[in-house]
C-alpha cells in the first residue's frame, strides 16, 4: 500500500490535459517577460522615426498654441484631443506588438488555452488566513531570493560594461557632438543587448525549472493511474459482463442456424461444426454453427430435433473448428472431405425421397 501511495509514475495524457483544462499549465514568467521585452526594445528602435514625428507634431501644435489669451472650454477640449490623439498614435503601435509578444511567449510555452475555470470565483482564494500563509511560506522566500539574485546579476553584468565605457570618456570629449551621439547610442545598445543575453539565460533556465517542477507536481502513485485506467475504458467486472452477454447473444443466433444445416460433423462427442451449402449464395459451404463440450452437445440435440444429418468424422470435425471462422466459407483444401460428406447426405436423402 505504501508503494501505491507514493507518486513516483509519470503523468498520464489524461492528467495533463485535466490539468490544462483547470487552467494549470508550465508557464514561465521569465520566459514571457524576456520574450515581450525584446519585441519591445524591436518595436521601439523600429517604429522610433514614426513616433518621433507625432512627438514633433504635438511640439508644434504647443508652441502654436503660445500667445493665446484666452482658453475656453471649447479650447481645452480641441487641446486634450490633439494631445490624446497624438500620443495615440504613438503609444498604439507599440502597445500592439508588446500585446503580442505576450500571447506569443505564452502559446510557445504551452499552446492555445482557452478555459474559465482558472477565473472563476473561489472564496478559496480569498481566505485571509490561506493568504498569510502563502504569503510567508518557503516557495515565496525562494521566489524572492531567485528575483534578487537574478536582478543584481544583471544590473552587475550592466554595471561592468558601463564601468569600462566610463573610462573612455577622456576620449570621446575630444570626439565632435555627432560623433559622441553616435558613441553614446552603440554604447547603450552593447549594454541593453548584454542586459537582454544575461536575462535571457535566467529566463531559459527558469523555463526548464518550471517544466520539471509542473511534471513533478502532476506524477501519479499506481493506484491513480489504475483508477483513471478502470475510469476511462470501464470496471473490468462490468467488461467481462459485457462480453459473456454479448457472447451469449451470439450463442444464440448461431443455435438459431443449426436447422438450416444440410449437416452437422462430429468427432463424436468434443466437436461439432454445422456446414450449409447453398450454390446461389456461395460456391463453397459455409460454417454456421461450431463449438465444443456442451456447446456442441446443444448443437446435436438442436440438429436430432430437426432431422439434420449428424456425420461422425473427427479429423474433419477438428480441422473445421481450428480452421475456419463462423460464417465463413470452408478453404479449398477442404473441399475433397467436405463433399464426400456431403455426397453421403444428399444419397440418403434421395434414397429416403427427400
Amino acid at each position: 500500500m505504501a508503494d501505491d501511495a507514493e507518486k513516483t509514475e509519470e503523468p498520464t495524457p489524461k492528467k495533463i490535459e485535466d490539468a490544462r483544462k483547470e487552467g494549470n499549465v508550465p508557464k514561465s514568467q521569465d520566459t514571457a517577460g524576456v520574450v515581450t521585452l525584446f519585441v519591445a526594445i524591436l518595436a521601439i528602435l523600429m517604429l522610433f522615426p514614426f513616433m518621433a514625428s507625432h512627438m514633433l507634431t504635438l511640439a508644434k501644435y504647443y508652441f502654436s498654441l503660445i500667445g493665446t489669451t484666452s482658453i475656453d472650454n471649447h479650447f481645452a477640449v480641441d487641446i486634450a484631443i490633439v494631445t490624446a490623439k497624438e500620443l495615440l498614435l504613438m503609444v498604439l503601435p507599440l502597445a500592439t506588438a508588446v500585446a503580442i509578444a505576450g500571447i506569443i511567449g505564452a502559446v510557445a510555452q504551452f499552446g492555445f488555452l482557452f478555459t474559465t475555470k482558472a477565473i472563476m470565483p473561489d472564496i478559496k482564494k480569498i481566505d485571509p488566513i490561506k493568504g498569510t500563509k502563502n504569503l510567508f511560506s518557503v516557495k515565496k522566500l525562494i521566489e524572492g531570493i531567485k528575483i534578487t539574485f537574478k536582478s543584481f546579476t544583471t544590473l552587475g553584468v550592466g554595471f561592468v560594461f558601463f564601468f569600462y565605457f566610463i573610462l573612455e570618456l577622456p576620449t570621446v570629449a575630444l570626439f565632435g557632438l555627432g560623433d559622441q551621439l553616435d558613441w553614446l547610442k552603440d554604447k547603450t545598445i552593447v549594454i541593453a543587448l548584454v542586459m537582454l543575453l544575461i536575462i535571457f539565460i535566467f529566463a531559459m533556465i527558469d523555463l526548464v525549472i518550471v517544466r520539471r517542477q509542473y511534471f513533478n507536481g502532476l506524477k501519479m502513485s499506481k493506484q491513480e493511474i489504475k483508477d483513471e485506467m478502470k475510469n476511462m475504458e470501464g470496471d473490468p467486472l462490468i467488461k467481462s459482463k459485457i462480453r459473456q452477454i454479448q457472447m451469449e447473444a451470439s450463442r444464440k443466433r448461431m443455435m438459431a442456424e443449426v436447422p438450416n444445416a444440410d449437416v452437422v460433423i462430429t468427432n463424436p462427442t468434443h466437436y461439432a461444426v454445422a456446414l450449409q451449402y447453398n450454390q446461389e449464395k456461395s460456391s463453397a459451404p459455409i460454417v454456421i454453427a461450431k463449438g465444443t463440450d456442451n456447446i456442441a452437445l446443444q448443437i446435436k440435440k438442436i440438429a436430432r430435433e430437426h432431422k439434420v444429418h449428424i456425420v461422425q468424422n473427427p479429423p474433419l470435425a477438428r480441422t473445421l473448428y481450428a480452421e475456419v471462422e463462423l460464417d465463413k466459407p470452408i478453404p479449398e483444401t477442404l473441399f475433397g472431405a467436405v463433399a464426400e460428406v456431403l455426397a453421403y447426405v444428399y444419397k440418403i436423402n434421395k434414397n429416403k425421397g427427400k
